[in-house]
């Protein structure tokens, strides 16, 4: 049966809560206290499920007991922990790339202790000194994955098809998360890069709002979202309204909720189903409030944008689809 506005799976983000808090807390080595009162955060806020975003918290650096504990955490907050995102833990670094792949192992294996459904990686690296200086950090170029270099690909297809085995093997579903100037920047290499890894459980994170974001000229939305979607199995969404003077090259975007930005989430929606998805969905924003313009976003999808009822034809995916278990602890 296909999932509907009312029952499909969305989480909320943890990208706006840091890993340090203002008070020196480090989230990594706080009480469980601190992760459930994040967690009851969100949860007013309106969602009933986590993206568990590593820049946050790193699962795939606790304990069994701390892991417990943060099960525990979810359940005293009513939530469920559905997802990991391992952000920029690229296995293709060229000093720490083994490294990350060993990060990224052990969050497979601290979600599937977990009882979560999908491990979201990427390929983007840390933020450089200069992105760290601005306001938005995506209006300076930071890393960028060499390009005509058969070497660095296979490296990238072979690290990300032993994570992607390793996921098989414990039931999770690995999503390649979009983002620019790597070999997930752009709608043919993620495309390509999903078809030489060739997993049913390795598919593409179509975080589109990455790349609508740069202040340089960009792939058009809806074609990066047709050439990635048939092998999408989890999404990121969030909104960026843009400007473009193509005569003075001049290129401005910032964040904005969803409904409001350039992506026209209600077409990519159409084409999603169109093509099969029925994967979790994580809400975010930058910038302000981020968790109370993620929980508009969520809002807005539940009210216009997804289906109100089931029987939409469906076309065939080529990744598998799953949705959300309950969390065990």
């Amino acid at each position: 049966m296909a999932l509907t506005a009312e029952n499909w799976p969305i989480t909320g983000a943890l990208i706006q809560f840091p890993g340090v808090k203002r008070d020196g807390t480090v989230v990594q080595d706080a009480e469980p206290t601190e992760w459930v009162d994040t967690f009851e955060q969100v949860r007013d806020a309106g969602f009933s499920a986590v993206d568990i975003t590593d820049s946050w918290l790193r699962p795939g650096d606790l304990s069994a007991s701390r892991l417990d504990d943060l099960a525990q955490a979810a359940r005293d907050a009513d939530v469920t922990l559905p997802v990991i995102s391992a952000i920029r833990r690229s296995v293709i670094h060229p000093e720490d790339g083994e490294d990350n792949l060993a990060y990224s192992h052990r969050t497979i294996d601290a979600a599937a202790h977990l009882g979560m459904a999908v491990v979201s990686v990427g390929l983007h690296q840390a933020l450089t000194p200069e992105q760290k200086k601005q306001l938005w950090f995506w209006t300076v170029e930071g890393h960028q994955d060499p390009e005509n270099d058969p070497e660095t690909w296979n490296l990238a297809v072979t690290r990300l098809r032993e994570l992607g085995k390793h996921a098989d093997e414990v039931g999770i579903l690995l999503s390649l998360e979009m983002y620019e100037d790597t070999y997930l920047g752009s709608g043919d290499s993620s495309a390509q890069l999903a078809q030489d890894i060739d997993l049913h459980n390795v598919g593409i994170n179509p975080d589109v709002g990455n790349l609508v974001r740069l202040h340089r000229p960009i792939e058009d939305w809806y074609s990066v979202f047709e050439k990635t979607l048939p092998y999408s199995n989890y999404w990121h969404v969030k909104g960026y309204i843009r400007d473009e003077d193509v005569a003075r090259d001049h290129y401005v975007a910032m964040p904005s909720p969803m409904e409001s930005g350039l992506i026209n989430y209600r077409e990519a929606f159409a084409l999603a189903i169109a093509n099969g998805f029925q994967g979790i969905i994580c809400a975010e924003s930058y910038g302000g409030d981020g968790l109370s313009v993620s929980a508009a976003n969520q809002d807005y999808l539940r009210r216009q944008v997804l289906p109100k009822k089931d029987g939409y034809a469906l076309g065939t995916s080529r990744v598998t689809q799953q949705i959300t278990p309950a969390v065990r602890g």
